[in-house]
Parts: C-alpha cells; structure tokens; sequence
C-alpha cells in the first residue's frame, strides 16, 4: 500500500524535546516547572526594561527559588557580558537559569547553558522565536558567529501572551518579521521537510495576520496571541533546519556594523527573498500564498513597509562606505544557500536594501 503521492520525496525530521506552555497569565507556572526539574536555585535573567514590571513579578513567584536577578543581557550576546554574568551565575550556585526578555536575554541565557549545561525556562516577551531553537549567536571582536547545540535549547518554554502586552507596536513589528524570516529560510533549507514547511506557512500566515492588526490596536489580545503562536511556529522552524543567506547576511551586518538585530532582519528579507526566488520558486509560492499575495519579496517589503517598519540598511545606521566590506564578509564561510552566494549580485543585493529599494 502506497501511504503518499508520486511526488513526495523521503525525509528526515527531528522533533526537538522541548515543553511548551502557551496561554494567557501562564507566568505563575514557573514554580511548577521547576520543580518538575528538581530545581531549587534560579538565576534570573532579564533586561533593564523588564526589571521593573515583569522582572520582579517573576522573582515575586519564585519565591526563595530565585538566588539573583540579572539586567545584564545586550544585543547580539557579546562574549565578553557573558564572561561578566557567568562569574555571578558560580557565585550563586545556581542550578536553573530562568530568562524573561527577548532575543538578548534568551541568548544569554543559552550562552550560559551552553558553558554550564544548566537547564532553561524561558519566558518570551517577543516574537523573535530564538526560544525555539537549539541556536546561540555570539559575537566576539566584532564577529558573530552561530553554533548549534542540544545544550542550548531550552527545556520549558513558557508563553504568557500577557508579557507581550506592553511590546511596543513597531518592535512588534520588526520582530514579529524577525520570525517570519525564520520560516521563510526553513522553506527552502537544504535540510527542507514536509513537517517544517508545513509548520512554516502556518508561522509566516499567523504573524502576517497579526502583525498589521497588532500595529493598529496593539490591546488587541487575539491579534498578540496569534503573533505569539507564529513566533514558536518560526523559531520551531529555524530549530529544526539550517539557515542561508538571509541569516548569515544579517550575522554580517549585525555582529560587524552593531546593527540592530530585528530591524535588519526586516530590511534584508525581502532582498533576500527576491535574490533566492529563481532557485526556490516553490519554497517561495507558499511564502506568497502564508501573506495572501502572488510574490513573496514584494509581500514581504510591503508588510514592513505599510506598517511603519524601517525599509532601507541607511534608516538603521548602516554607511554606505561598509557595503563593499560586507559583501566581502558575507562569502566568507557563506551558510549553505539555494543559488550560488556570488559577490556581484551580493553587493548589489545590499545596495537596494541600503536604498530601501522595493524588491521585484
């Protein structure tokens, strides 16, 4: 008996063994989960503009469970902080490392996991989905970098769509495109399947839904759950495949030029969309078809575009004099990628996104 269609090529997939707990005022049920892991010492990570709010309503349930509260979490998780904050992590003798924040306090989280394999509880106030994946970028010396490690995946991952309340609707924004940038990659990945791409389409559908109606009336509560679902759909997506152009691209700009993390990666998606869409016409149909559109890399600009976000590398900080210096980075050790990483068309690539031109 035949279980697919003549056209279904075999696979491989693997699950990744992770808890997730989704809903509305979940942020209590840490106690639970840690103990569940037979936790009693939580090192707390966060950032300045959590420490006030849910910062300390999280150490507030914990309880004598949280050892220390930690603000030290900055973009793109400079080597040198963590060093920092693992000396206060032995000083505590911490057994658990519980992070409430987006994507820096998340990759601080994982960078000390990764030294210590300590356990994680995460709770995301963002939809950038790193939770999700087994993924730590770390920059040093002004070079970001990515590993992939079971170490670094979170054990628990606790979504309170609540956190995200008070997300201001431009970040929203650029982070929730953040995520979709996950899932657009995931598409057409080498290690590309069924389950994926269909997890995929349903991520980039629910943010592409949401985002609009969230920038409108950020109280919008069902609008802030379906951003949330999208981002775990996103980050389970970048978790469970590799990355290509897109990612590495932004690795670039990010860790080199201390460009903003989500707000490159909205501008650099639709470019590295369009620059792919002749080697994945397919992987990018379903793109198209997730935003109710007929092209992906027009959808995708418009997306940020209509909505507020930044279009252009020159709106985020980039000089035009670093354009020639990034394409040179960008081919070295070039991510796996569906059409040839080439420095002509790479530069040109990056001279529309420092224009903010609209991709065809």
């Amino acid at each position: 008996m035949k279980f697919w269609a003549s056209d279904m090529e075999a696979f491989e997939y693997s699950a990744q063994p992770a808890r997730v707990i989704f809903g509305f005022g979940t942020l209590p049920r840490v106690t639970d989960e840690l103990n569940a892991l037979g936790r009693k010492r939580a090192f707390v990570l966060s950032d300045p503009h959590h420490a006030t709010a849910d910062a300390t309503r999280l150490m507030r349930a914990l309880g004598k469970l949280g050892v220390h509260l930690s603000i030290d979490a900055v973009m793109h998780t400079p080597v040198d902080v963590t060093e920092r904050v693992m000396a206060k992590l032995v000083a505590h003798d911490a057994d658990c490392l519980i992070s409430l924040g987006g994507g820096s306090t998340i990759g601080l989280g994982k960078a000390l996991a990764l030294r210590t394999d300590l356990p994680q509880i995460v709770l995301p106030t963002t939809y950038a989905g790193s939770e999700a994946t087994p993924v730590l970028g770390e920059t040093h010396g002004g070079q970001k970098s990515t590993i992939r490690s079971m170490k670094v995946l979170p054990e628990v991952i606790i979504y309170d769509v609540e956190l995200t309340y008070g997300l201001p609707p431009g970040l929203s924004l650029v982070s929730g495109i953040n995520a979709i940038a996950h899932a657009v990659e995931a598409l057409y990945a080498r290690e590309a399947n069924p389950v994926i791409s269909n997890l995929a389409e349903q991520g980039i559908a629910a943010l592409g839904r949401a985002l609009p109606q969230i920038v409108s009336d950020p109280a919008n509560r069902d609008a802030r759950a379906d951003a949330l679902f999208g981002a775990w759909a996103c980050g389970s997506c970048l978790g469970a495949v590799g990355m290509s152009l897109h990612h590495k691209l932004c690795h670039v700009l990010g860790g080199t030029f201390g460009l903003p993390h989500a707000e490159t990666h909205t501008v650099i998606l639709p470019h590295a969309a369009a620059y792919n869409a002749s080697a994945a016409p397919a992987a990018l149909d379903r793109v198209a078809r997730a935003l109710g559109s007929h092209e992906a890399a027009g959808a995708l600009f418009d997306l940020a575009a209509t909505n507020g976000a930044p279009t252009s590398l020159r709106q985020i900080g980039m000089s035009k004099a670093d354009l020639d210096k990034a394409a040179d980075a960008a081919l070295q050790s070039a991510y796996w990628n569906p059409r040839p990483i080439e420095r002509d068309p790479i530069r040109a690539l990056l001279d529309d996104a420092y224009h903010g031109r609209r991709p065809t």
